[in-house]
């Protein structure tokens, strides 16, 4: 007999015999999504009747327009076609002269039904709708009144900044707000960018293998994760009992996969049997994936990854977990989630700063092995104030990590200017960019702001109005996981960032910066009681942060978050599949596609001329010292959680100083990375290439028009190499190790 998952999510566990504890973290898969969520708390509508709230412009008194949720009604929200029929015509703002608008096609638009993919407006139009209705039905659902008309007219607003790119939702939410994955899946979780958990308590947990299932599924979900290696020495590994005469059966499901890793895990870890598995529910490679994007890698990459995990522990069978294997582990599930085609995922590992094995974790010259998984992580310590930053800064200049997280700052403070709160005693860690302090098993949605698009700061702050809302609503989904929702229902953090500094820099000056700033986070702490009140939910614990950015600055072609760019003039290559729609527009557009050196029949390379603006400097003209102050004011001025800040320097002149400089940024800063300019030389279809202004205009002068209308078809992975999170020092290129 097989062994599997009746249901997806419903029916019994896929073993039989399982300890009550074994069994417990394969409610991944096997219990039904209803008994894994943690219902919001019930109110009477008698407290709240005749509020006539809603989250254009809560008050008291109005009570016209008003729906009882009692009735029966539909909890769906949407635009006016007349309205958003208004904006068919319309030039989106793209950036970068064909790459934002390219970024956007290829990784945010959705099919539609007719098999044609969306149009930027109709992108938006589905974000919006989907975003208050998640507000319609939660104040629906608690008979805490809803305003049709007052929804409709601040949902209008939040369409046009975002159709003008004023402020974007993240990436993930671009993708899956309004989508089937939360409509009908209910997977808010996708909405969120960044979680972390930590491996302390995994001995003590009902399931060891919970941390490790918990970044899976979460990976799988396009959530990038961090995670911690205290959990080393806590728990010994065994030898699997003998193998059961059943195999399991695993789903062709996110849910199957990782209850899969699961079972092998526990195997080690808990004493269990060994499990076998039969592959062949799993689509075969190239079949298209409806829910997420993309096409299936089919079972190989979790092939790879069941015998990658078994090699892992079984020199371990007797002793302690160590460090290494801890992030090991991690590391190979993300080989298994990028590779299995969720193209963007990101993992963080955090380790002692004492401890040499995890320090030179990413010395390929010491662990050659690690080569092969060890990029699908960035490595940080959690630094302690006054420690001495010397030998690490050794390991820096000659590769780039580790990076630093001072927990205690973390922990303390919340914007660097404001005395200290302890509002996050309870943090354990960060996301992969580090922006974010978060509890273990929390989760948090990112929104992007672009302060250099705006007139004047009363404009900004009305933006700031509908970032804040956006990313306030997406804290009302529950997500899946019980230990993730007790954390959020409590917390509700979210991360208000701006992106394009360098350029509001380059206009305004720095003065006028810290006005928007200061002025800017007392507006969404005045949004912020107002909405909750309304919404009956606990205040964010955090609300700012600056992000590093990536594909969501290139829509609005602005420079990611806090950093200068490379050049005021490059340009900038991009890979395709070679079948892809999208390239006969590029060709039509005059855009120059040639076939990609590492793998010419299958994938091209796109040039795309930039300017990153006028009077905007660049790194060769900001030391790694006023980038450090610059990461300093804004988590001074704006970021209550943390400012993702990737220090460039010269190694030459500027690695024997980096030491002192910690010493004096460390009271300012909650996490940094630092990144050596290493000369990489001339090499064919480099990712950035500087130009000058006359070839520039020679480049941009030969481009059409371009139009991606009518275009169809699912874009497949290309070859070449991809970032698996947005911070610089995530350009990652795994094929070149």
């Amino acid at each position: 007999m097989r062994r599997s998952i009746t249901g997806g999510l419903g029916g019994r566990s896929p073993v039989s015999g399982l300890s009550t504890a074994r069994r417990g973290l394969l409610a991944l898969a096997a219990v039904r999504l209803a008994d894994s969520q943690i219902s919001a708390p019930s109110f009477h509508a008698s407290a709240y009747r005749g509020r006539g709230l809603d989250l254009a412009s809560p008050s008291s008194g109005k009570t016209s327009g008003i729906l009882n949720a009692r009735a029966t009604i539909d909890t769906k929200f949407r635009l006016s076609d007349k309205f958003v029929a208004s904006f068919r015509d319309d030039p989106p703002p793209f950036g970068f002269n064909g790459l934002g608008e390219l970024v956007y096609m290829r990784t945010y638009s959705r099919e539609k039904i007719d098999g044609t993919k969306e149009q930027w407006y109709e992108t938006v139009a589905r974000v919006v709708n989907g975003t208050y209705s998640m507000q319609k039905r939660w104040f629906l659902e608690r008979s805490l009144g809803w305003d049709e008309a007052r929804a409709n007219a601040s949902a209008c607003e939040m369409y046009r900044r975002i159709f003008k790119m004023q402020f974007l939702p993240p990436g993930r939410g671009l993708w899956a707000m309004g989508s089937p994955i939360t409509d009908e899946r209910g997977l808010f979780a996708a909405l969120n960018n960044c979680a972390f958990v930590s491996t302390e308590d995994m001995a003590t947990r009902p399931s060891p293998a919970e941390p490790f299932c918990f970044l899976m599924d979460a990976a799988m979900l396009g959530v990038g994760v961090g995670f911690d290696t205290k959990g080393a020495g806590t728990l010994h590994v065994h030898r699997p009992l003998p193998a059961s005469n059943e195999p399991f059966v695993v789903p062709d499901s996110r849910e199957g996969w990782v209850a899969s890793v699961q079972l092998l895990l526990e195997a080690y870890l808990l004493k269990g049997p060994a499990p076998a598995f039969d592959y062949s529910l799993i689509r075969p490679a190239g079949a298209p994936i409806r829910g997420f994007g993309g096409v299936s890698s089919g079972p190989a990459s979790l092939q790879a990854l069941h015998e990658y995990l078994r090699n892992t522990l079984e020199p371990l069978v007797g002793h302690a977990l160590t460090v290494r294997a801890i992030v090991d582990l991690m590391n190979h599930i993300g080989v298994c989630v990028v590779s299995g085609n969720v193209r963007r995922t990101a993992e963080i590992a955090f380790g002692d700063p004492l401890d040499e094995e995890y320090i030179a974790l990413k010395d390929y010259t010491v662990n050659p092995d690690r080569a092969a998984y060890g990029w699908t992580s960035n490595n940080s310590v959690f630094a302690s104030l006054g420690m001495d930053y010397t030998p690490i800064c050794h390991h820096i200049v000659q590769n780039g990590e580790p990076g630093f997280a001072w927990l205690d700052n973390m922990q303390r403070y919340g914007r660097m200017v404001d005395p200290p709160n302890n509002k996050d005693a309870r943090a354990k860690g960060g996301n992969p960019c580090l922006e974010q302090t978060l509890e273990s098993y929390e989760l948090c949605c990112l929104v992007e702001t672009f302060p250099a698009k705006h007139a004047s700061l009363d404009d900004f702050k009305k933006t700031l109005r509908y970032a804040y809302l956006y990313a306030k609503t997406v804290t009302l989904g529950q997500t899946h996981w019980p230990a993730t929702n007790r954390v959020m229902l409590r917390n509700r953090r979210i991360g208000c960032s701006m992106s394009g500094v360098a350029q509001f820099l380059s206009h305004r000056g720095l003065h006028e910066l810290q006005t928007w700033c200061n002025e800017g986070y007392e507006a969404i702490q005045a949004y912020d009681k107002q909405f909750s009140d309304a919404l009956v939910i606990p205040r964010s614990i955090k609300t700012t942060s600056i992000k590093p950015s990536g594909t969501v600055s290139l829509l609005a072609g602005a420079t990611p978050g806090m950093h200068y760019p490379e050049s005021r003039f490059y340009v900038r290559r991009v890979r395709l599949d070679g079948s892809s729609p999208l390239v006969s527009a590029l060709q039509a557009a005059g855009y120059h596609v040639e076939p990609a050196v590492e793998a010419p029949k299958t994938t091209v390379v796109v040039s795309f001329p930039i300017d990153a603006g006028e009077n905007i400097r660049t790194l060769s003209e900001v030391s790694a010292w006023e980038q450090l102050s610059l990461a300093a004011f804004l988590q001074r001025y704006w970021a209550d959680n943390q400012v993702s800040c990737t220090i460039t320097f010269e190694p030459q002149r500027e690695g024997p100083a980096l030491a002192h400089a910690l010493n004096f940024f460390q009271y300012q800063l909650k996490g940094v990375s630092l990144l050596p300019q290493l000369p990489s030389g001339a090499y064919a279809q480099m990712p950035y290439e500087a130009i000058s202004k006359a070839q520039y205009e020679a480049l941009v002068a030969t481009l059409e028009p371009l139009s991606f209308k009518n275009i169809r078809g699912i874009d497949k992975p290309s070859e070449g190499p991809d970032r698996f999170c947005d911070a610089p020092s995530c350009d990652l290129q795994p094929q070149q190790h």
